[in-house]
């Protein structure tokens, strides 16, 4: 466990450790390292779209629960660096990774939607089928 804080709610919490890189390895190494309750996520959307460009940038979630209540938690590994974030909320947490989806197909880093790419990566916002956990069985 390690201490953070919260993006959404700048809570001081303990949550699993984020994984760590290897090295001498790449992102797929780093994926088959990953410790529970880390979880490698590779689409996103309804449709399903490629998130991040394995293995130069993986996403990977995981949640956890304190005393006041669920943590949600996503980490980026990006040709070896690594970055965790945790939300009180899976509506912060969501948002966010949909966030960094946009980027990553707006400039053309990983395979998106058609229509995307070329478009301005920071003028993010919401569209209906984009932003959200892709569940292939729904």
């Amino acid at each position: 466990m390690e201490q953070t804080t919260t993006t959404d709610s700048a809570e001081a919490v303990n949550v699993p450790a984020a994984p760590v890189r290897d090295p001498w390895g790449d992102g797929y190494d780093w994926i088959e390292q990953l410790p529970a309750p880390w979880h490698v996520t590779a689409a996103w959307g309804r449709d399903g779209y490629d998130l991040g460009s394995w293995p130069y940038i993986v996403f990977a979630q995981a949640t956890a629960a304190d005393a006041a209540g669920a943590l949600y938690g996503y980490c980026t590994y990006v040709e070896g660096d690594i970055t965790a974030r945790w939300y009180r909320t899976e509506a912060a947490c969501t948002a966010a990774i949909s966030t960094e989806a946009y980027w990553y197909w707006a400039t053309g880093q990983a395979d998106g939607p058609d229509g995307l790419r070329g478009l301005d990566p920071k003028a993010f916002r919401p569209i209906d089928g984009l932003c959200e956990p892709y569940r292939p069985n729904h």
